[in-house]
């Protein structure tokens, strides 16, 4: 038994090294054809971009004059003209109400009946008190007339007389009391009528009939509100208020839009009514207050909308699509396409915003073509093709709403953002072989070069996600 273990171990140690011996060699043998095949492999030439005529589709527009408009956007909340707790001016039963919630309503239209009996007797009483102290005064008066006669007679006393004048005059005061107290009970009676003081929609009823209200109860009958028209109440910031004031008053009009909280469908347009006479001194703020007709009701009560007020309108100024603009090293640019399709980063000096333009104070005139789509792959005096120049937009075909960003904002610390220069972009459907140690692109049959001198097939247009890097 010991003489077989003492063979079996040199025959596993030989089996090791045998198959490390072969693994190795495989290894060897891997590494000496692909270095062959590596070295009889034809060289393809790299091509980058802006060589052999590979340029870089761009968008351009022409710079035009147009108008700028100065606007002052703010938060703010609709504001009704007038919001009328009603209530019951007396206490009685509340015995009907005349209104649908929700209804709109006519000044003076009928709201609530209160009981009107217990005020109605209490009228005809004070009648009643009336016809007696008017017959008193009547006596009064007619013995005065004697007393004066006799008087002037000396047949009675002086003292007699002038009594009585006294006499009528208290009797007097108490028939211009009980006119009064007609008067208040007539009052009463109308007040038992509760209509609308001015017109505008009803809110939900707070009130059921059958139940006894009071005077000066904080709850009412029914809110009235006024829609038609209203306000919008908006607060500016305190370093804006000189630039309205002073439009104020110089007597212009400030018209005001409204749009809703997403600020994109428009609500109502109005004018600038009134500004508030202090500074918020904790939010900085001035309070201003726009009227609007809301004829169609779109503005309702405590209702938060987006406010646009237009100041001013620059008439006939440079203006460039926002778009165009590149912010980097140089500050604001643009690409301008020279002479032959060659950019250049061209810094400009920029104004007012409105929308999708920036009005331009210096650098850029009428006429002049720039870069809008495809300017974060480009650098200064790089080569570009414009498809179909002759179908080149003047302004940007993008839709009025929300601005995106620029191209290229903030990118590079060179001359147009980019300053090493490197682009490691593919024309799309260019036909060119792909660089050293890249894939074909998707599409592309591996080792079809195009033959030197011959142009590149022409170029469609992708988006930027679209190219490959």
């Amino acid at each position: 038994m010991e003489n077989d273990i003492s063979v079996a171990e040199p025959r596993r140690r030989w089996l090791h090294w045998a198959l490390v011996g072969a693994a190795v060699a495989i290894a060897v043998a891997i590494i000496v054809y692909r270095s062959v095949t590596f070295v009889n492999e034809p060289q393809q030439p790299q091509r980058r971009r802006f060589q052999d005529g590979g340029n870089q589709p761009v968008g351009v527009a022409h710079i035009d004059r147009g108008d700028i408009r100065l606007t002052l956007r703010a938060l703010g909340a609709v504001t009704p003209l007038a919001t009328v707790t009603v209530t019951s001016q007396i206490s009685g039963y509340l015995m009907s109400v005349a209104f649908k919630e929700g209804q709109l309503v006519k000044k003076g239209q009928l709201l609530a009946q209160i009981d009107p009996r217990p005020y109605q007797v209490a009228l005809e009483q004070d009648e009643a008190e009336l016809a007696r102290d008017e017959a008193t005064l009547k006596q009064a008066q007619m013995d005065l007339a004697r007393y004066e006669t006799l008087s002037g007679q000396q047949s009675i006393a002086r003292q007699t007389y002038e009594d009585q004048v006294w006499t009528v005059k208290q009797n007097q005061g108490t028939v211009d009391f009980d006119k009064a107290q007609i008067k208040a009970q007539q009052l009463n009676l109308t007040y038992c009528r509760i209509v609308a003081p001015t017109d505008g929609r009803v809110g939900l009823r707070q009130v059921d009939p059958g139940n006894y209200v009071q005077a000066g109860s904080s709850t009412g009958i029914v809110v009235l509100t006024v829609l038609k028209p209203t306000t919008v109440e908006f607060a500016v910031p305190e370093d804006s208020v000189p630039q309205v004031m002073g439009r104020v008053n110089a007597g212009a009009q400030l018209p005001v839009t409204a749009f809703d909280r997403a600020n994109v469908t428009q609500l109502a347009i109005g004018q600038l009514a009134a500004v508030d006479t202090q500074v918020n001194s904790t939010t900085g703020t001035v309070m201003l207050r726009a009227n609007f007709d809301n004829a169609d009701e779109k503005l309702f009560p405590s209702q938060f909308v987006n406010v646009v007020m237009l100041l001013d309108t620059l008439k006939n100024v440079v203006r460039v699509p926002t778009r165009a603009v590149q912010r980097g090293a140089p500050g604001s640019y643009v690409y301008l396409v020279g002479a032959q399709n060659t950019v250049a980063v061209h810094p400009i000096k920029l104004g007012e915003q409105d929308g999708d333009f920036f009005a331009v104070v210096s650098g850029l005139s009428a006429g002049d073509v720039v870069v809008t789509d495809g300017a974060d792959r480009l650098r200064d005096g790089a080569k570009v093709s414009i498809p179909n120049p002759s179908a080149t937009p003047a302004t940007p075909a993008v839709p009025n709403g929300p601005r995106g960003h620029g191209h290229g904002q903030g990118q590079g610390g060179g001359a147009g953002g980019h300053g090493n220069g490197q682009h490691h972009h593919r024309q799309p459907g260019s036909g060119d072989q792909p660089e050293s140690g890249q894939p074909p692109a998707p599409g592309q049959p591996a080792g079809q070069a195009l033959p030197p001198g011959q142009p590149s097939a022409p170029v469609t247009p992708q988006p930027p996600a679209q190219q490959s890097r």
